[in-house]
């Protein structure tokens, strides 16, 4: 059973309306069609294909599911995304990866999640962060401060 591609990922969210407004602003997801399940929630969908499925949690107790850091989304226009991060005061930060054409920037959703934008071959930009601490973590340290 060979595998063929990743489906989607699925987050617990504390407040729905504003986890769909960050993914759909920071990200470049769109909010669409989901099935009639008997519990609120949204798919959030990358051209046809729902890729994030979120579910309010509405008194949920149990939480998480292992050691999952970050999920990673291939992006395009890397100077828009920070000009519009900068904009809205999104805590952010960049990174280069060593030996590829490959800038990656993190943040962090509503719930704590981090997600990784990679834009592949666009020029540099000069916000690349030469901290020497894991992808991620400026960013969060700045989330929770704020």
């Amino acid at each position: 059973m060979p595998a063929l591609s990743l489906d989607h990922w699925n987050v617990y969210c504390k407040d729905l309306a504003a986890t769909v407004r960050f993914y759909e602003r920071y990200v470049g997801l769109k909010d669409g069609d989901r099935p009639p399940f008997n519990f609120p929630g949204a798919w959030l969908y990358a051209g046809e294909k729902p890729i994030l499925h979120l579910v309010s949690e509405t008194g949920r107790k149990d939480h998480g599911s292992g050691a999952i850091d970050h999920v990673a989304i291939n992006c395009a226009d890397i100077r828009g995304c920070i000009d519009q991060l900068k904009k809205d005061g999104q805590p952010f930060e960049v990174r280069k990866v060593p030996a590829r054409p490959l800038q990656q920037v993190f943040i962090h959703d509503p719930d704590g999640v981090m997600i990784e934008l990679n834009f592949w071959n666009e020029a540099d930009v000069p916000e690349i962060d030469r901290e020497q601490v894991l992808p991620g973590e400026r960013a969060r340290r700045e989330r929770t401060t704020a």
